[in-house]
């Protein structure tokens, strides 16, 4: 059996790998550990150096739950309550953590290593790991009772659309509708609650983009994994303890249309930046896309005005800048443990104060069933389809 990775052990490496240059290997652990005097066998020192270097450099305990392929997070609610959702569904694990300070020191230096601050001073944090994993953690007493930990994996693993449509993400003939306006250079806002797959699909559409094309993506993660040649990334970046050197995604969009994109691609749009996204989509970039959190592509409106207030932007001023930036909304809902696309919508303007609305164009069912909606002709013409009635599209009126 493998000792255990006890405290001083742990301290020791790290100790001895203190000046090492990168990140921190299992080689160079298990070259420290024999260089500490322990007497191990080969299997013995190769399963201690990968439970110290996750007590160093990963999760510790958490490690193996965030490398298991089907886990997407890892929620820690104290030392013996850790759950992980695996394939959408939560499920407790057996995982002991010790006692709430080491839940504690845990959280603390896995902040550190998104390089954030996490004390009593500031007790909540939201950080990107360096794998990619993004942070969420908060102490007591904000925490009732045990420090609280959010971890959600990151997969880099890129798709294609077929991929999407086998796994039932999207429906037949849905895919067409897609890769239509990818072609056509639709401006695309993805929609969605959180866990609903919005990167993944954003990531996919822009795969499609044509490969002579130039890519620039602005985030505060680096959670956008196009399978395409030419990808240049803007990652956003907060302020350090003193308060100063924050570059937010406002500034980063700005940048980016200085850097010759052929497609301007914000990850996430829930601030003031909604501004500056609205205003490069409106200055002859076409292609771009972004997502956004909203319940139903209806609800989409509404979201999009909450986040104009915060710029500044009143209604008309929105609905202005919004109907000739985005071409369509692509909804996606997660029923179960299942994340699909469930609703595209045209954007256009109604009544008599030109008020934002974004009507259903197609309409897909939990069976893949699709319907057509009174969106549904702009959204073809949009996309190069065929015209209503038409065979081949992939959808039958409603």
């Amino acid at each position: 059996m493998t000792p255990p990775a006890d405290a001083r052990l742990v301290a020791d490496v790290r100790r001895r790998l203190a000046g090492a240059d990168g990140p921190v290997t299992a080689q160079q652990v298990a070259g420290a550990l024999r260089d500490s005097g322990r007497v191990l066998g080969r299997t013995a020192l190769a399963e201690l150096a990968v439970e110290v270097q996750a007590e160093i450099s990963g999760a510790g305990p958490l490690q193996p739950l965030l490398a298991d392929p089907q886990v997407t997070d890892v929620l820690v609610n104290g030392p013996r309550d850790v759950w992980v959702e695996r394939t959408g569904t939560l499920a407790r694990t057996d995982v002991d953590l010790g006692d709430a300070t080491r839940v504690r020191e845990l959280a603390v230096r896995l902040a550190a290593a998104g390089g954030q601050r996490l004390d009593d001073a500031r007790p909540s944090v939201d950080a990107r790991l360096p794998d990619g994993t993004r942070l969420h953690a908060v102490l007591p007493p904000v925490a009732d009772g045990c420090t609280l930990l959010s971890l959600r994996v990151v997969r880099h693993r890129p798709f294609t659309l077929d991929d999407l449509v086998r796994s039932g993400a999207v429906a037949p003939g849905v895919d067409a509708v897609l890769r239509g306006l990818v072609r056509q250079r639709a401006n695309l806002l993805v929609s969605g609650a959180t866990g609903t797959g919005k990167t993944t699909l954003l990531s996919t559409l822009l795969s499609l983009a044509d490969p002579g094309e130039r890519l620039v993506c602005v985030e505060e993660a680096g959670e956008l994994a196009p399978r395409h040649p030419h990808v240049v990334r803007l990652l956003a970046r907060r302020a350090n303890v003193e308060g100063a050197g924050a570059v937010d995604l406002a500034d980063l969009v700005r940048e980016a249309l200085r850097m010759r994109p052929d497609r301007v691609v914000l990850g996430e749009c829930r601030g003031a930046e909604v501004r500056e996204v609205l205003g490069a989509l409106n200055t002859g970039h076409d292609g771009g896309a972004t997502t956004v959190h909203a319940n139903a592509v209806a609800d989409v409106p509404a979201r999009l005005a909450a986040l104009g207030a915060l710029a500044g932007l009143d209604r008309d001023a929105l609905a202005a800048q919004v109907a000739s930036a985005f071409h369509a909304v692509v909804h996606l809902r997660r029923d179960g443990g299942r994340r699909r696309v469930a609703e595209i919508g045209d954007v256009d303007r109604v009544g008599p104060t030109g008020a934002l609305r974004v009507r259903a164009a197609l309409t897909v069912g939990p069976d893949g069933r699709t319907t057509t909606g009174p969106g549904w002709p702009a959204l073809a013409a949009r996309a190069g389809l065929p015209p209503p009635g038409a065979s081949g599209v992939g959808v039958r009126p409603a």
